[in-house]
């Protein structure tokens, strides 16, 4: 039997623009910057500069009665633009200014690590195919230094890429001089060997001597912190086995990560916000490098206008003033979703300061306030995916350091007097505790919990172990000194 239904079904799609406008919302400066550039690029009525035409307000409300044929693609930018007004030097930063032509970051150049390595290979000698074969480790050492590869995999890859084929102990005897180049330890193919390398080359001196034995017949005891077993299985004191400690402890556990000419590409961190404190209240300005000067090319727009006057219409010339169009609706929108863009940036920021006002004035960890994506979206009326967007890319410089804005952003607990407060406040506190303790006997996760509900947070043992490892703080035994 046939059964007809009639539902009613709310839905919301968001438009290409709205899509657009969201993704340059989310894109942090430098990226929005190589994006206006492409813009420029594929849109000939943009326009850089200050200079604004006449025809951008004309233009704005202008109907066409003479080309019928010709498809408007008009939008009225009130349904997305807000009416908060925000003075034009707030959304600048003050020490940049639109004049400046060089906006690149410097990158330093220099010998990448692997080169730095074949380098040194130039200096020995090799037999046969073992120089084709150390190349080829240096071409598997990875950023740290390591490789992290068994010696058949590394016998296979030769013969299967190469077309060298060898045996392990042709590897190894390769592998030898690789481990014998500069910084000690490249090569290592996990921690341990790379620690025997490192001490291999030290003097012998009797707290090295002590300290190889240990990392070469007892590794697994001394990377758990089993320093009675040690005790016990060298016949040693603790000041022999502190001494030997102390030597392991200023080795290098990534060598790689040493090279200073490491050329590695390098994030650079743009602040897309600026905090300062003038006369104990706090101002904040947006990145200048968010808010180039554009308008629309007086050419596009005189093109335009010759058509309109022109007292004969054919069908190429309506072609052709159909694709300025097409470009200068492109390029006013643009135009008006990066000022949409600002005010949004601005807003944000400036409602997220006010919640913490008091951590940034005061740069103590302990004020932040317990605060949720929900809380900023209802105070500027904007949706929480807005929001998100903000917090997970951009970046704010502050008097006390440049932070992720979403690090700000935390759950609430309880404390004792029923009050909420910011678990980054807890983290900190806990933090705080776990430095000041006797390294020697330190705090369990349960004394933790106690230590933290005597100062008026009961939180339980469970939840100090996730912040705990939250912290990249190891458990008791391994924080353990002698």
């Amino acid at each position: 039997m046939l059964k007809q239904r009639l539902n009613l079904k709310l839905s919301q799609k968001l438009s290409p623009q709205q899509i657009q406008l969201m993704k340059l919302i989310q894109l942090p400066t430098l990226a929005f910057e190589q994006r206006v550039k492409q813009e420029y690029e594929e849109n000939p009525a943009l326009d850089a500069g200050k200079e604004k035409d006449e025809f951008e307000d004309e233009f704005k409300n202008e109907s066409d009665e003479d080309d019928h044929d010709v498809i408007e693609t008009e939008f009225d930018v009130d349904d997305y633009l807000s009416d908060d007004e925000i003075p034009n030097y707030k959304l600048k930063a003050n020490n940049y200014s639109a004049d400046d032509e060089d906006k690149q970051v410097p990158y330093a150049s220099g010998t990448s690590f692997s080169q730095f390595l074949k380098n040194q290979l130039q200096t020995y000698t090799f037999r046969g195919d073992q120089e084709d074969i150390a190349y080829f480790l240096v071409g598997s050492v990875d950023d740290s230094g390591y490789i992290r590869r068994s010696l058949i995999d590394i016998v296979d890859d030769l013969a299967f890429t190469q077309n060298i084929y060898t045996d392990e102990e042709s590897v190894k005897k390769a592998l030898k001089i690789v481990q014998s180049l500069d910084p000690a330890g490249v090569g290592a193919r996990d921690l341990r060997e790379c620690l025997l390398i490192q001490l291999q080359r030290k003097d012998k001196t009797e707290s090295v001597s002590l300290a190889y034995r240990i990392i070469d017949e007892a590794f697994d005891k001394f990377s758990k912190k089993h320093y009675d077993k040690l005790l016990q299985k060298f016949g040693i004191s603790e000041e022999k086995l502190k001494d030997a400690i102390e030597e392991i402890e200023h080795l290098n556990p990534k060598p790689g990560a040493s090279y200073s000419g490491n050329t590695k590409s390098v994030e650079h961190v743009i602040p897309d916000f600026a905090i300062h404190i003038k006369n104990g209240e706090l101002e904040l300005t947006l990145n200048g490098r968010n808010a180039p000067e554009m308008h629309i090319s007086r050419d596009y727009s005189n093109m335009l206008k010759g058509y309109k006057e022109a007292k004969t219409k054919t069908k190429e010339q309506k072609e052709a003033v159909f694709f300025i169009k097409q470009k200068l609706d492109s390029a006013k929108w643009f135009i008006d979703a990066i000022k949409q863009r600002q005010e949004t940036l601005y807003s944000t920021m400036y409602a997220i300061m006010m919640h913490q006002e008091e951590y940034f004035l005061t740069g103590d960890e302990r004020t932040l306030r317990p605060m949720i994506l929900k809380d900023i979206a209802e105070k500027i009326n904007m949706d929480i995916s807005t929001i998100s967007r903000v917090a997970n890319s951009k970046y704010v410089e502050t008097p006390y350091g440049t932070f992720l804005i979403k690090s700000f952003f935390s759950e609430s607990m309880k404390n004792e007097e029923g009050e909420d407060v910011s678990t980054r406040e807890i983290k900190k506190i806990l933090e705080m505790t776990i430095e000041s303790e006797d390294k020697k006997k330190p705090h369990t996760d349960a004394k933790l919990a106690q230590i933290l509900k005597e100062k008026g947070y009961p939180i339980a043992r469970r939840t100090i172990a996730k912040y705990r490892e939250q912290l990249d703080v190891p458990v008791a035994r391994l924080r353990k000194e002698i």
